[in-house]
């Protein structure tokens, strides 16, 4: 088939859980005693809803504290996994494109990419390692190789539209599932003819699978694109 040169998740919590303690245990003055009650006015159980923009900003703190009339509360931020991380750079962003790009060529001319022929007019058959090689499994020079850590940078883009986080983060899910799974059936259709009952009936069934989850990829990749091309659209 045609060469194709590349250049060289969780879903995240959108609230929090305020524990109340006293002031003196607050500013390091030890464990709390067994008599020491909660702040008047705040309950054990309040749950604090942060904005979006917040949560998913780049500049939260890991912890805050809010004084109140009677004592304080803790109000835990992001997990420090996550505290300073960067936002995509533009060559991160790039490579989304250029991996969906790659993507739709391959749908486009599945049967072409999907074909390989001996030299000098030999025997033809079909091969999965295409599907492999445009959905970054092959190589660490393919665009979309372990293209979830770009993923993961997405929420810390300053101006990302709070409104396209959960299209962002389903359509992150929904890309991850169908690579895997397109990853096995054209894993299974490379070695399809070799195994008992096996034959090209089944190399290119598993292929055809294959290219179902490509679909799926491919309009999950388009809407993550549209979250980091398009951010405040």
């Amino acid at each position: 088939g045609s060469a194709f040169a590349p250049p060289g998740p969780p879903a995240f919590a959108r609230s929090c859980t305020c524990s109340s303690i006293p002031l003196n245990a607050a500013a390091g003055g030890g464990e709390e005693s067994s008599s020491s009650a909660a702040p008047r006015g705040v309950g054990n159980n309040m749950t604090t809803i942060l904005d979006r923009r917040g949560l998913f900003g780049k500049a939260v703190p890991s912890a805050a504290m809010l004084v109140t009339g009677g004592g304080a509360v803790l109000v835990s931020g992001p997990s420090p996994a996550f505290a300073g991380t960067a936002p995509p750079t533009k060559e991160e962003v790039q490579r989304i494109r250029t991996g969906y790009d790659g993507i739709v060529y391959l749908l486009n001319n599945f049967e072409k990419e999907t074909t390989v022929c001996r030299e000098n007019g030999g025997e033809c058959k079909r091969d999965a390692d295409a599907v492999r090689k445009y959905l970054g499994l092959r190589s660490t020079t393919d665009p979309l190789f372990q293209i979830e850590k770009v993923f993961a940078k997405v929420k810390y883009m300053d101006d990302l539209d709070p409104d396209k986080l959960d299209a962002f983060f389903e359509a992150t899910e929904d890309y991850n599932t169908a690579m895997n799974m397109s990853n096995s059936m054209a894993f299974i259709s490379q070695f399809g003819e070799y195994n008992p009952g096996g034959g090209k009936d089944e190399v290119l069934k598993y292929l055809n699978e294959a290219q179902k989850q490509v679909v799926l990829a491919e309009k999950a990749l388009r809407t993550i694109l549209d979250c980091v091309e398009n951010p405040a659209s």
